[in-house]
């Protein structure tokens, strides 16, 4: 490789670094494809063989367990999840992500998915595949832009691959990790994508594959229905990622002790799955039955077997579905199992647009087709919690072998995307972290300050006062230091308000001082924790016009941190890009 880097140009050996990229995110997923198929062909043996229903609640127990005991022994006691360590590379790390991240999502995804998790393979797909980029770029010395534009290769592979869907893989990096790409990005993309879609068409059977291979049309007469389906999933969408977080958060604040933690969420995700085996790993299977109008067969080995040929009961079975899937992937992530929400989403949207047409099939109000609802219920509700439009219209149509439900896809999409942006501002992975300010790769300013940690800038070294002290303190401070302002603590260390200089400049040093008191000198101090986000700061002091703002940590005051301070790191950010 080393020889071909002094052969080839530059742009030229990025093409091919792309393709190698993308084999190795193809692996991946063909690593963990394959084991996941293998676990759930293994239960459907087992049933049909001994007709043991407990064994879908006891392997994810088993994986769970599993999972916590590599992350614990193997991986130094935490794993990051989510396509938002993806983003927190890009904007804060300069597309730097650690080593084991190319091996670690493999291993702790397949333990606890691949044993009935009922979480998605995607998001750790897309993680392995950034860290390969990543890892490439850093072994090959690329600067800062291409680092980033290989990580997001890696991404695009891995999306590309697990569907067989190379569209929906560009797009994909383009909407969540590249918010600023550049025309001359495309290229590397779709090479990337071409080679992760053409890896797993040639070694992935289509049976491990989400896809449908018959013809969907569309009828007009049908858009009011796919207007009501593209409302339901942005509300569907809300509700899944607001419950979700709090079942996550709930379980995953249980207990310090990891192993019981997961003892408890897995065993409570194991009583859901034995009253909804469909809750089983991904589901894909599940999608399928529903897409060809067959969902009785997802109450096999439930306790409402024999009820399969009542449609009502099977289509109430279906809604209770979507209102516990959240539940059960927050149990699943909580506990201490690795996944990601792409594939609980598709699972939702897909019993979504059953539920939706098959409701109005049996009111007899109108022949509504179940096939088309339920691929387009997938893009409906992906759109909603992953705020990427363009990935779920492409990414429908591509598995559907076809574009003849694209203006349902644009419907439904945009609908669900509106409603679910209205009261959910972030997107369902990056919720928590952009919430604090931490991620925005559209916006390279504030990536720069995204770099900046106020721990290792701020300034500790200055006079303080108490509320106990007197005025003439006041004027020893500014009459001997370099000081224009003094934090005034309270006796636990809290800050009370603060003495500006400015502010009694007129009296401080004459005989006025006399007719004042120390708490007249006082006034509000603006001030923040020491880990907040540096560019939320700055834009504190921007709001309020100030040049500083005190800092605290655990409800103390730490120090401050000026505007100045900022700038300078700020810049110093930048060259470090431009030198890269």
């Amino acid at each position: 490789m080393n020889l071909l880097k002094l052969v080839l140009t530059e742009r030229q050996f990025l093409y091919l670094s792309c393709i190698l990229v993308a084999i190795s995110s193809a692996l991946a997923v063909i690593v963990l494809k394959s084991f996941a198929h293998s676990v759930f062909q293994f239960t459907v043996y087992i049933n049909n063989l001994v007709k043991l229903p407990y064994i879908n609640s006891i392997l994810p127990i088993i994986g769970i367990l599993l999972t916590v005991f590599v992350v614990q022994k193997f991986l130094d006691g935490s794993i990051e999840k989510g396509t938002s360590q993806i983003m927190i590379a890009v904007a804060k790390k300069s597309g730097i992500m650690p080593k084991k991240q190319m091996y670690a999502q493999i291993l702790t995804s397949s333990l606890t998915v691949g044993m009935g998790g009922s979480a998605g393979l995607e998001s750790p797909i897309t993680i392995t595949g950034a860290a390969f980029g990543s890892n490439y770029a850093q072994y090959y010395r690329f600067k800062y832009k291409e680092r980033t534009l290989l990580l997001a290769c890696g991404v695009a592979a891995g999306i590309a691959a697990a569907f067989n869907a190379p569209i929906a893989g560009v797009l994909f990096a383009i909407e969540i990790v590249l918010a600023d790409m550049s025309v001359t990005a495309f290229i590397p993309l779709l090479l990337s994508s071409a080679t992760g879609a053409l890896i797993a068409n040639l070694t992935l059977k289509s049976n491990m594959l989400l896809s449908f291979r018959y013809a969907l049309g569309f009828d007009y007469h049908n858009v009011i229905f796919y207007v009501i389906l593209g409302v339901l999933a942005g509300f569907v969408s809300v509700y899944h990622a607001r419950l979700f977080r709090k079942v996550e958060h709930l379980i995953g604040t249980y207990s310090d002790n990891v192993y019981w933690r997961a003892i408890v969420g897995a065993g409570s995700l194991a009583i859901l799955i034995f009253f909804f085996p469909t809750l089983f790993g991904e589901g894909y299977e599940s999608i399928k039955f529903l897409a060809n109008d067959e969902a009785g067969f997802i109450l096999n080995n439930s306790l409402l077997e024999n009820f399969r040929t009542n449609q009502w009961i099977v289509l109430g079975f279906v809604f209770v579905t979507i209102l516990i899937k959240s539940i059960a992937t927050g149990l699943t992530l909580g506990s201490g199992g690795n996944g990601g929400n792409f594939a609980p989403s598709l699972f939702v949207g897909s019993y979504l647009g059953f539920v939706v047409a098959k409701f109005f099939n049996l009111i007899g109000f109108k022949d509504v087709p179940v096939g088309n609802f339920t691929v387009v219920g997938m893009a409906a509700v992906l759109s909603g919690l992953f705020h990427a439009p363009l990935t779920a219209i492409f990414l429908i149509a591509e598995i559907t072998g076809g574009y003849g439900l694209m203006i349902p896809l644009m419907i439904v999409s945009s609908i669900s995307f509106a409603i679910s942006k209205r009261y959910d501002k972030y997107s369902m992975d990056i919720y928590a972290i952009a919430d604090k300010g931490i991620v925005f790769t559209s916006d390279k300013d504030r990536n720069l300050f995204n770099k900046i940690d106020l721990f290792s800038i701020y300034i500790k070294n200055i006079k303080t006062l108490t509320v106990f002290d007197s005025i003439e303190d006041i004027k020893t401070i500014f009459s001997t230091t370099t000081q224009d302002f003094i934090p005034v603590l309270n006796e636990d260390q809290s800050i009370y308000g603060i003495i500006v200089l400015d502010n009694i400049r007129s009296f401080i040093f004459n005989e006025e001082i006399k007719n004042k008191s120390f708490l007249e000198c006082i006034t509000e101090a603006t001030s923040t924790s020491i880990f907040t986000n540096a560019a939320n700061v700055m834009k504190m002091m921007e709001n309020k016009k100030i040049d500083y703002i005190l800092l605290t940590k655990k409800g103390k005051y730490e120090g401050y941190v000026t505007e100045s301070l900022l700038l300078e790191n700020y810049r110093s950010n930048l060259n470090k890009l431009r030198i890269e």
